[in-house]
């Protein structure tokens, strides 16, 4: 038995933990707060919230990241994760991500997997996580490394490549375009929250009229459940640097123009780097001046497909391989003197 945490920030986390869990060779129990997937086959277990509006020392005075002293919903998630661990007795623990939900899993005796992120992660509480796992597992090509990690993290890191909903999904037929016919932008917000704002898209879409402009999620327009077809479809994507919009977008081998957001840790901004220094994608530190999109979309429209690099459509299957191994390697036994 495998555990998975899944953190209930956007859905970018579950979706990778179910491509994940369908290729490991173990069952899989998957514990959240987020509502269970009506297509997902195996065990769930619904942790209760843990959110507080005004939080007492919830950092353990910067040693963790979100411990609140006293606060009902976090002592009954902890709880619950840990009476989880006591019955069904894992061989392997996944966190992605809490280093909370991490540490309880290893103070509990159980190996533990966690889901490296890009960004800075010196802080007290990302050095505890990182350092107590057994394997980090990080959704970017090896050769795109994040830099600045002690050579102990880069050891037991296992580089997968992007992982996405869609890897080997066939692409949709594509209907014939007429003369005149305008190019397709779409705009790809997540289920994370958005800088964005429903007049700065207005005016991007009225500067450049010779586009025809989608807006998936976000402010003022509808969620879209399967973007697939969407994304197929786009001779642009337009979308925030997020690591699932990322995987989606290299999925589709669709050019994209990434314009990271405000994130902890400077996650997003790390990534834009990374794709930007390999010419992944056309990269902008921030949503751009009405004026400069028409020039700025025939740029990103023409870089050139070089996707495989960061997706190269076995991440899951290559992820799945190393918690099979993990949960199936011999339990030694080892002497520990007393403390």
């Amino acid at each position: 038995m495998i555990g998975y945490y899944v953190h209930h920030q956007g859905l970018g986390h579950l979706h990778r933990a179910l491509c994940i869990a369908a290729e490991a060779q173990e069952e899989v129990t998957v514990l959240s707060s987020l509502p269970r997937p009506r297509t997902w086959p195996g065990p769930w277990v619904a942790l209760p919230p843990d959110t507080a509006g005004s939080p007492v020392d919830p950092t353990a005075r910067g040693r963790l990241h979100w411990v609140p002293v006293h606060h009902p919903g976090h002592r009954e998630r902890m709880a619950v994760i840990a009476d989880w661990i006591r019955r069904a007795r894992p061989a392997l623990f996944v966190s992605d991500v809490s280093v909370e939900a991490a540490a309880l899993a290893r103070l509990m005796g159980v190996p533990v997997v966690v889901a490296a992120m890009r960004g800075d992660r010196r802080d007290e509480a990302h050095r505890l996580a990182y350092d107590l796992a057994d394997a980090l597992l990080a959704p970017w090509p090896a050769r795109l490394p994040e830099p600045g990690w002690p050579a102990h993290w880069y050891a037991k890191t296992l580089c997968t490549g992007s992982i996405s909903r869609y890897d080997g999904r066939p692409r949709p037929a594509s209907a014939p375009r007429g003369p005149g016919t305008r190019r397709n932008v779409v705009v790809m917000l997540g289920a994370g929250g958005a800088e964005l704002t429903a007049r700065q898209m207005r005016e991007a879409a009225e500067a450049a009229p010779d586009w025809s402009w989608t807006v998936l999620g976000g402010p003022g327009a509808a969620w879209v459940e399967d973007p697939w077809p969407v994304l197929c479809g786009a001779d642009l994507v337009v979308t925030h640097a997020g690591q699932n919009a990322v995987a989606e977008c290299a999925a589709a081998r669709v050019p994209t123009l990434v314009i990271p957001q405000d994130r902890p840790h400077g996650e997003q901004q790390a990534t834009a780097r990374a794709l930007e220094a390999a010419g992944l994608a056309t990269v902008r530190t921030a949503w751009p001046a009405p004026q400069a999109w028409p020039a700025l979309l025939a740029e990103a429209a023409a870089r050139p497909d070089r996707w495989a690099l960061w997706s190269p459509g076995d991440g899951a299957r290559t992820a799945g391989r190393l918690l099979t191994g993990l949960a199936r390697r011999t339990r030694q036994e080892v002497a520990c003197a007393p403390r």
